[in-house]
């Protein structure tokens, strides 16, 4: 079955809304929204939205915002078909913008800058608003624009103003077209989800029928249609994607799935140990443990930049995996013809260039990327369309352990990237001991949740230290905790003192090499959540 008839069979079941992204940095948040609602979305580039419209068959559109003004030469532009489809349209921000250009009105670029909090009023009753904005009222939005619509295209009429904003929503009710020049998908929109849900319940009619339940099983049909009789190898990195996408696997085609576990030496401690007992034991799922610690340690001894040391790692895993993969055939059931991976919807969008050209590379990712071509196996990836906070709902539909999908994401070059400088066991014995006291310590404080990712960095750094009556020169550990939605953007998690100062001593009482703790308190951006 190819990639796009399995994709369409897994969705073609449910009501579904196309996205335009015309390149918003929190596009990504409208479809979170709209699933939130309990309904399917994609999302696909200006470019190639006529052709993922047809495709899909939406029964909605969403346009998104973006940097470009509509007066640019080549301004991005929606197509066409999607204003003569008699489907309901939703334009935000440059959305908004796009679409009354588009349909006969006008968008001025002077005077109209807004960034940031600002209050719109409502001058009409509308089907958007219903249940959550009156006429008359005023409510708090979120606004970043600098140009704005000015007048209005045949049939549309002016539902809510703002200071720099005049058009702040409008609404053509018989077309069902609506545009909203705030943004309603962030947070600082308080009543955005619930407009969000307006539109595509009370206008569009869709049904909330985007449930993890319904997509298991949807999931284990269409991986038993492609894989047929065929065998499965499937890679674990002791993350949540890849065992969520293994046990998704595994209901689906029970004994012919073969997994194979790389022990890099790099892993947290005891998770090695928690990965095998869960597959093994709780699952019974066919598991091959590499153990690999010496040959990954050795070859990043003495490599410092991090690039490298990611590029060492995913070298040696595909090399790894490759010879496992090659055993594997010759025990006699067969060569596996399938690669399962545990690819997610935010990776796929972020394949496809807004631009059409390269992206500028913030860092490599750790992935088995490179391995299909290389073994020639068909990729089986039923984790495609969901994000991360569905592939944790997903695994607690599939039985996994709270304590497993509930955990901090975990980078795939592992403590590797934790140790900025060089890497050596010692080093990472220091890490991995420091990082667990401090984890901790955050489970004991009941903070584990509301924290997005929290880890221990040994810094190459030594400083002079005084322990009973003597002198010390050791290392400095950072602390880092960061709260997020999705690991685009974060703030460092804001800790009661009392909290990092018992971390802080344990570690320093407890880890032999470490004399001095310090806590980060980056957001992203300008920093990464990771400090490689």
């Amino acid at each position: 079955m190819a990639e796009d008839e399995l994709h369409k069979d897994i969705v073609h079941h449910h009501d579904k809304v196309l996205i335009v992204d015309f390149g918003s940095q929190v596009t990504q948040l409208i479809a979170r929204r709209v699933r939130e609602a309990g309904v399917y979305c994609e999302i696909a580039p200006f470019q190639l939205a006529e052709r993922a419209f047809t495709f899909l068959a939406p029964r909605a559109v969403i346009l998104s915002g973006g940097p470009a003004s509509v007066h640019d030469q080549g301004a991005p532009r929606a197509p066409d078909a999607l204003f003569s489809a008699g489907v309901p349209v939703l334009g935000i921000c440059y959305g908004e913008q796009a679409m009354a250009a588009q349909l006969g009105g006008k968008v001025a670029a002077e005077h109209h800058r807004e960034f940031g909090r600002a209050e719109v009023e409502v001058l009409a009753e509308s089907a958007l608003f219903d249940g959550v904005w009156t006429k008359g009222g005023r409510y708090p939005v979120w606004m970043s624009h600098g140009d704005a619509v000015t007048e209005l295209p045949p049939g549309f009429s002016r539902m809510a103003t703002s200071a720099s904003a005049p058009m702040a929503a409008i609404a053509d009710e018989a077309r069902r077209f609506y545009g909203v020049q705030f943004h309603l998908e962030v947070a600082h929109t308080p009543d955005g989800a619930k407009l969000l849900s307006n539109f595509v319940h009370k206008v569009a009619g869709l049904k909330s029928d985007w449930t993890m339940r319904a997509f298991r099983q949807e999931a284990i049909a269409a991986i038993r249609a492609q894989v047929g009789g065929g065998r499965v190898l499937c890679g674990l990195s002791g993350g949540v994607d890849s065992a969520v996408a293994a046990v998704l696997i595994h209901e689906a085609i029970g004994e012919r799935l073969t997994c194979v576990f790389v022990d890099h030496g790099l892993l947290r401690q005891g998770e090695a140990e928690e990965v095998v007992r869960l597959f093994r034991g709780h699952y019974n799922i066919p598991l091959v443990h590499v153990q690999a610690q010496d040959l990954f340690i050795n070859a990043l001894i003495g490599v410092r930049d991090p690039e490298e040391k990611r590029k060492t790692i995913g070298r040696l895993f595909i090399a790894t995996f490759e010879a496992e993969a090659k055993k594997i055939a010759a025990d006699g059931r067969g060569a596996p013809e399938f690669l399962g991976q545990g690819t997610l919807y935010p990776d796929v969008i972020e394949s496809v260039s807004f631009s059409g050209g390269p992206s500028v590379t913030i860092k490599s990712h750790h992935n088995v990327g490179g391995l299909p071509e290389r073994m020639n196996m068909t990729l089986v990836e039923p984790l495609r369309e969901l994000f991360k906070d569905e592939v944790r709902e997903l695994g607690r539909e599939l039985g996994l352990p709270e304590a497993f999908v509930g955990r901090h994401p975990f980078p795939g070059p592992g403590l590797a990237i934790r140790c900025p400088g060089g890497v050596t066991p010692e080093k990472l014995a220091i890490l991995r001991q420091a990082d667990a006291i401090y984890l901790d310590e955050i489970r004991k404080a009941g903070l584990y949740d509301e924290i997005w990712q929290a880890f221990a960095v040994l810094l190459p750094v030594q400083t002079v230290g005084v322990m009973g009556d003597g002198r010390t020169y050791e290392f400095v550990c950072a602390l880092r905790a960061v709260t997020s939605v999705d690991g685009m953007t974060a703030d460092f998690y804001p800790f009661d003192m009392k909290i990092l100062g018992r971390a802080a001593t344990r570690i320093i009482n407890e880890v032999k090499g470490v004399n001095r703790v310090v806590y980060d308190v980056t957001s992203k951006p300008p920093g990464t959540i990771e400090w490689e």
